[in-house]
């Protein structure tokens, strides 16, 4: 209860009002709606609705006096115009957002509320009423002739200029605990203000730079979006100060602060830096069906295609020796994101000569670019050095390329992938039957190796020769694609010439 006073004033009641009326001028009761930083964004920017918004200071004299004509003006226009009240003295950084000097300062928020304009006119709830209807119809009439859809958010903004923003993922409070600190991609988020000009002009290059890193990446590592005015819990956890404010987030590890350029090319080459920096080491597959060429070749910009000899030729320690070479250099390139390959020696014959691969012997390596259909060979040594010269040429666009042979990959074979071991010896009467028709044997043979091999390896009196891109090489050698043997050899084998080379 209160306390009578002389003449009967009751002091409680008095001290109470005065309270509240320093403290607010707007209540729940009103038809003014009380805007504040957490819902600022979502009643008034988000909103299709026209807005006309008074920042004010509870203990400013102007603002105390056109409260009653504010609350008027509220309720003639209830349900044509929403009428709204900012306590810019407790609420300063959203007064600072648009510019507050002075109380009270009136704003209209109409079809772009990213640009809200001065309201100017006189302080009665009639002028200000006329001024919500002018501006109301002028926003009909944009509306109608097509010059605005009537809705523009700061999201929209950035979804509607600068071009396509589809790879760049919108978090907010409630997603951002889910898709960034519990993946095990990288991420690099953006926290933006939609009034921010320095985030405008970043717009157009983090969404491109976000297609692109998407792409190259294979979607490891994402550029996000944050609307630091509308998730402030956000901006408040990651202590946002400023617009744009860019960091990086990498499982288990505490958030960073980007402080690279805001060029494309800069963001996506810090991008690429944290992708190689967390990804594993790229893949060699065998060539053991067109699928894996296929596929291979298509998803990366180039595929490194080796050629190795047969198993015969070098043994298991001895190919592993090339694939650990591969695999280095797999790793050192790893940045590039090419696609590895391998195979052996005639198990894809037709790809060899679509490559121009043979004229300088085992192992070979080709580059091949599979959209334009064009590769590089290795000149060099198959070793560390011959291939990082090689490869290092390619990454700076040097190096002469030619087209793949007929256009297109060949067929290519299926074959049962390598075992890991040397081979097994192939049967005995195998080897007696070709020593009782001229064959000199001086090794067993392996299950593994095909019957020209055999023929060329151990006969003297088979006169084989073959041909490669016009040139005759002396029989023996392991890139045979043609042979001529004596008629008797065959007649013995009783193999077609077709039969004798699929063998």
């Amino acid at each position: 209860m209160g306390v009578r006073g002389a003449g009967g004033v009751w002091w409680g009641t008095v001290s109470c009002t005065l309270f509240l009326a320093v403290n607010g001028l707007y209540s729940a009761s009103d038809d003014v709606i009380e805007l504040t930083p957490t819902n600022f964004n979502k009643e008034v920017i988000q909103s299709e609705s026209l807005w006309l918004v008074e920042f004010y200071a509870p203990w400013c004299g102007h603002c105390q006096r056109l409260t009653p004509e504010w609350k008027k003006a509220a309720t003639a226009l209830k349900g044509v115009v929403k009428v709204g009240a900012v306590d810019a003295d407790k609420h300063q950084s959203l007064g600072g957002q648009y510019g507050v000097r002075g109380f009270p300062t009136i704003k209209i928020f109409g079809a772009n509320k990213n640009k809200a304009e001065d309201y100017q006119g006189g302080r009665t709830s009639e002028a200000i009423v006329d001024a919500a209807l002018s501006a109301l119809r002028s926003l009909v009439k944009d509306r109608l002739s097509g010059r605005s859809g009537g809705y523009s958010s700061g999201r929209q903004s950035r979804e509607s200029g600068g071009g396509d923003k589809k790879d760049v993922v919108e978090l907010t409070d409630d997603s951002f605990d889910k898709n960034v600190i519990n993946s095990d991609d990288v991420w690099m988020v953006e926290f933006y203000a939609p009034w921010c000009g320095h985030c405008k002009n970043l717009e157009p290059e983090w969404a491109a730079a976000a297609t692109e890193v998407k792409e190259q990446t294979k979607g490891k590592v994402k550029l996000a979006a944050v609307d630091a005015t509308v998730n402030q819990m956000l901006a408040s956890r990651y202590g946002i100060r400023g617009f744009p404010t860019i960091k990086i987030f990498q499982k288990g590890e505490d958030p960073v602060d980007y402080d690279g350029g805001r060029t494309r090319s800069d963001i996506i080459a810090r991008a690429l830096d944290l992708f190689s920096d967390n990804a594993p080491p790229p893949e060699l597959l065998e060539i053991i069906s067109e699928d894996v060429l296929k596929t291979t070749c298509d998803a990366h910009q180039l595929c490194i295609i080796s050629v190795l000899p047969h198993i015969l030729d070098t043994g298991a320690s001895g190919r592993n020796s090339y694939l650990d070479v591969m695999l280095k250099m797999a790793e050192k390139y790893k940045k590039k994101m090419w696609g590895w390959l391998w195979t052996e020696a005639g198990a894809q014959s037709d790809l060899e000569s679509s490559l121009g691969i043979g004229g300088f012997g085992y192992p070979a390596m080709a580059a091949v670019n599979a959209r334009k259909m064009k590769f590089a060979l290795l000149k060099g040594s198959f070793s560390e050095q011959g291939i990082n010269e090689f490869l290092r040429e390619l990454s700076v666009g040097r190096g002469s390329t030619a087209p793949v042979g007929g256009g297109a990959f060949p067929k290519i074979h299926a074959v049962e992938p390598w075992d890991g071991k040397d081979g097994e010896a192939a049967s005995v009467n195998t080897s007696s039957n070709l020593q009782r028709v001229g064959f000199n044997v001086r090794q067993p043979f392996h299950k593994k190796t095909p019957t020209w091999r055999m023929i060329i390896q151990f006969s003297p009196s088979c006169q084989c020769m073959t041909r490669k891109h016009g040139k005759h090489v002396e029989r023996g050698q392991s890139r045979v694609t043609e042979i001529a043997c004596a008629p008797f050899i065959l007649t013995f084998l009783n193999l077609s010439k077709t039969q004798l080379f699929s063998s």
